[in-house]
């Protein structure tokens, strides 16, 4: 049998150069077999890639099913040349195999080495062609081994020299000669890599790999791989040591899928040690057919960016961008606009000279947000297939760009799209985020929600998938699991919440159990506090939703009437951060109480604020509060809580308790104080007893209390006091005072708008 041949192509990471470069070397050699380094454990995966539906940027997920959180990915795109190889092969019949060391020993070395990883480790991206990564401390030479060539060249930057030597050249076959040579000068000099042996394992397996191929008959053999590790595979020592270096490696089961991929993803910014700064412009490379247009057409598709951001972009500041880019390319005696020239075009020419708007060029052009896309029979689990079914249902397509949802519960198809976003929720996958509603998104049948697909969902839904085969059992499952661990109030609360917007009805009564019987035996008004505003808004969302929140409301029921009989014992005697915190306590069960509209509540509850509100141990922001919800609920006259601020400001009561009731009374509400005369004279007449000691003391406790007001509330009780005015606007009577003839006048017109007879005056 003839000794086979092989032809080693080393490449630096992804790009259209390089692609190009070897799509054109692998006509030429027209090898009988092709081996990329990359991960053997997704070899019978491979004839997905050659799938239509197949569309980059995607990525091999390699995982460990015991702990999917130990996870590699391969990313790549249309212009990885790995990517390219395996087109070539497919569309011309010729055998294509990954040949890096599987992941089934490197995950096997890390757990018998580490145990679990790091939370900060669990995800490592790992790639095909790529060098080991060398910490900050190490040489320069092995941190970026092209780093001396690019010096030598005259380039600080290795990225820009390596773009101009082979990014931007169309076919360049004769490059890999090169790189070769000059990583076997290099490796010669670069000290050890950080993960020395690792590295020795990875590239034993390879020319094991390489042998193996050989003995099957293969003459001509192409070989992609990393351009650090291409003289090594060169250079092949003895059979014999290599299986010795491989002898021994302990072993895990792994499983692999296909998974879109994201652009800013394959970025370096993303933390991906074999990453390019600049995918969105590679992409443009990789698609250009005609050089001479290069500048015209990048720099057109940025005008039209603008001008969709509604910024300033005309036809005669793209002429002069061109220009421009063409002019600094020949000043720098480069033949094409590489992306300096271009952005430096951009920034002067079309964005004025603000570097703002070339961030937006920079995220939606130059790095991009494209998403990749999988065929429908790419392997997954059950619960990645009910996903992907429920979003083509629903029509949620998966973006990487971020886009509002705003969902309108009382439409079917929207009230199922919350169903789904909250079952993922549950479930830890956060494609959708809650936003605030705003403008004229009014109502409990709006949801505003945030949408953008991030690839590391897919090891989420993995992780997910213990929990059950469809989003709806797994989310059930879960919530189920979480209520049996739980021991807060409050957790079960919050959980409940999620659970009934979640739509999971065989949850449910689990979690009511268990939250009455944690509610029976609590014993901290406070506990109990937090936890009626979730139950309060689940009553809220029953009638929308059509859950049956019905379920939750003798829990409610329970939890007001204890929150009714403690809270009058629990808000005596109070610092001022503990008054501060049931401060806002008891706003949020007021607003719970409103909410609830239940006659039983609101009225027990107006019993425990006038409780409050005149017990004689109370803090004064309590009391000052009590009155205030009273005073707004129409339990009090104006005329009643005129007479308890008096009370509280009398020279009997100390200056900081006095203003603590005052802040409490009329904290975030100057209009109340600017259109009360009463109480403006009882405030007026306490500030003007206080001698200059008290005053000294109380001042800082009434400033909190009026830089809550609005601006121009203060400026208008400014000019007030200013002009000793002791009414509160120039066109509103004193109290009590009533114009009958002025009345009169209007009742003509009262009368015709209600359609009846004018009356006789």
């Amino acid at each position: 049998m003839p000794e086979a041949r092989t032809h080693i192509f080393g490449i630096r990471h992804h790009g259209p150069g390089s692609a190009r470069s070897l799509v054109h070397a692998l006509a030429d050699l027209q090898p009988d077999c092709i081996l990329i380094e990359g991960p053997p454990d997704a070899d019978d995966l491979l004839e997905l890639a050659a799938d239509a539906a197949m569309k980059p940027p995607v990525a091999l997920l390699i995982y460990d099913p015991e702990r999917p959180q130990r996870a590699s990915f391969y990313p790549f795109a249309d212009f990885s040349p790995e990517w390219q190889a395996i087109q070539f092969g497919f569309a011309h019949k010729i055998p294509v195999r990954f040949m890096d060391l599987p992941q089934s020993f490197q995950m096997g070395v890390a757990a018998d080495g580490e145990g679990e990883p790091p939370a900060d480790e669990q995800l490592t991206p790992e790639s095909q062609n790529t060098e080991a990564q060398s910490p900050p401390s190490e040489p320069a030479i092995v941190a970026d081994p092209l780093a001396p060539l690019a010096l030598a060249a005259g380039f600080s930057d290795p990225e820009r020299w390596w773009e101009k030597m082979v990014e931007h050249r169309r076919d360049s076959s004769a490059i890999f000669p090169a790189i070769m040579e000059a990583m076997a000068a290099l490796r010669e000099q670069a000290a050890p890599p950080r993960d020395l042996q690792r590295e020795n394992c990875r590239e034993a397996y390879m020319r094991q790999t390489i042998r193996a191929a050989g003995k099957e008959g293969f003459a001509k053999i192409a070989i992609v791989c990393g351009a650090w590790h291409a003289p090594a595979l060169q250079a092949m020592p003895s059979a014999k040591d290599d299986a010795a270096l491989l002898k021994g490696l302990p072993k895990r089961k792994v499983a692999a899928t296909w998974i879109p991929w994201t652009y800013s993803r394959l970025s370096t910014a993303s933390g991906y040690g074999a990453g390019i700064e600049s995918p969105g412009w590679y992409d443009f490379l990789w698609n250009s057919t005609d050089n001479s247009m290069l500048a015209t057409r990048w720099l057109t598709g940025v005008a039209r960016l603008l001008r969709s951001e509604d910024l300033d972009a005309s036809s005669a500041s793209v002429i002069e961008s061109v220009r421009l880019a063409e002019t600094l390319a020949a000043m720098r005696g480069i033949s094409l606009p590489g992306l300096p020239e271009m952005n430096e075009a951009t920034q002067t020419t079309l964005c004025f000279g603000d570097p703002l708007p070339l961030r937006l060029v920079w995220q939606k052009l130059i790095v991009s947000e494209r998403l990749g896309s999988t065929p429908e029979n790419t392997p997954a689990v059950p619960l990645a297939q009910d996903l992907a079914r429920e979003q083509k249902r629903l029509r949620l397509k998966p973006e990487a760009s971020a886009r509002e949802l705003d969902l309108d519960l009382r439409k079917p198809g929207d009230l199922d799209r919350s169903h789904l976003l909250h079952r993922l929720q549950l479930l830890g996958i956060n494609w959708g985020e809650r936003e605030e509603l705003r403008g004229n998104q009014k109502g409990t049948f709006h949801e505003l929600w945030s949408l953008a697909w991030e690839p590391e969902y897919s090891v989420n839904i993995i992780e997910a998938a213990v929990w059950g085969n469809t989003v709806e059992d797994a989310a059930s499952a879960k919530a189920r699991h979480a209520a049996e661990t739980a021991t807060e109030l409050q957790t079960l609360t919050e959980l409940l919440d999620s659970t009934l917007l979640a739509d999971l009805p065989g949850a449910a009564p689990l979690l009511i159990e268990k939250l009455q019987a944690i509610a029976a035996v609590a014993t901290d008004v406070g506990r109990l506090i937090d936890a009626l505003p979730p139950l309060a808004n689940i009553l809220r969302y029953g009638n929308v939703r059509k859950t049956d929140a019905d379920m939750v409301s003798h829990v409610v029921d329970g939890l007001v009437a204890r929150i009714c009989i403690g809270l009058p014992g629990a808000a005596g005697g109070l610092s001022e951060e503990a008054a501060e915190e049931l401060f806002e306590r008891i706003l949020n069960v007021h607003s719970a109480i409103g909410l609830l509209q239940n006659p039983e509540h609101s009225t027990a509850w107006n019993a425990v604020l006038l409780q409050l509100a005149d017990g004689q141990n109370q803090h004064g922001l309590i009391a000052g509060r009590a009155v205030r919800l009273l005073l707004d609920g129409k339990q009090l006259q104006g005329s009643d809580a005129a007479r308890r601020l008096s009370r509280a400001l009398s020279l009997a009561t100390a200056p900081a308790q006095a203003a603590a009731w005052v802040d409490g009374f009329l904290r975030s509400s100057g209009l109340l104080l600017l259109h009360d005369q009463a109480l403006w004279v009882v405030l007026d007449e306490w500030v003007n007893s206080l001698n200059s000691e008290h005053f000294t003391a109380t001042l800082p406790l009434l400033r909190r209390t009026f830089s809550s007001f609005q601006h121009g509330e203060r400026r208008q009780l400014g000019v007030r006091v200013a002009s000793g005015n002791a009414s509160p606007t120039s066109n509103v009577q004193s109290e009590g005072f009533f114009d009958e003839a002025r009345a009169n006048k209007a009742l003509p017109l009262v009368a015709q708008l209600l359609g009846l007879e004018p009356p006789s005056l």
